[in-house]
């Protein structure tokens, strides 16, 4: 068994954010324009038509419930919405 005693810990001084530096977690995301949120590339430039079609049903599906990134189950909502079923 120690006899170390448990040092109070000191005091962290409070400085100022360097400048530019924005703190983001002080908006209010009510506040804020919706940003698109896109799990798999930044753009849908160079896809075909129809994944075009899917990958802006997905963008749509994520943005609607404020989701990031959508699970396997989600995915084949968003496909079965748009018309496809297995043959």
């Amino acid at each position: 068994m120690s006899n170390a005693v448990a040092e109070a810990p000191q005091e962290i001084a409070a400085t100022e954010p360097p400048e530019g530096f924005i703190d983001r977690r002080s908006e209010d995301p009510q506040d804020s324009p919706a940003r698109e949120r896109r799990q798999f590339t930044n753009s849908h430039t160079g896809l075909s038509d129809e994944a075009a079609e899917l990958a802006r049903a997905i963008d749509q599906y994520k943005a609607e419930r404020r989701r990031r990134f959508i699970d396997y189950e989600e995915m084949l909502s968003v496909v079965k919405s748009l018309g496809y079923r297995r043959s």
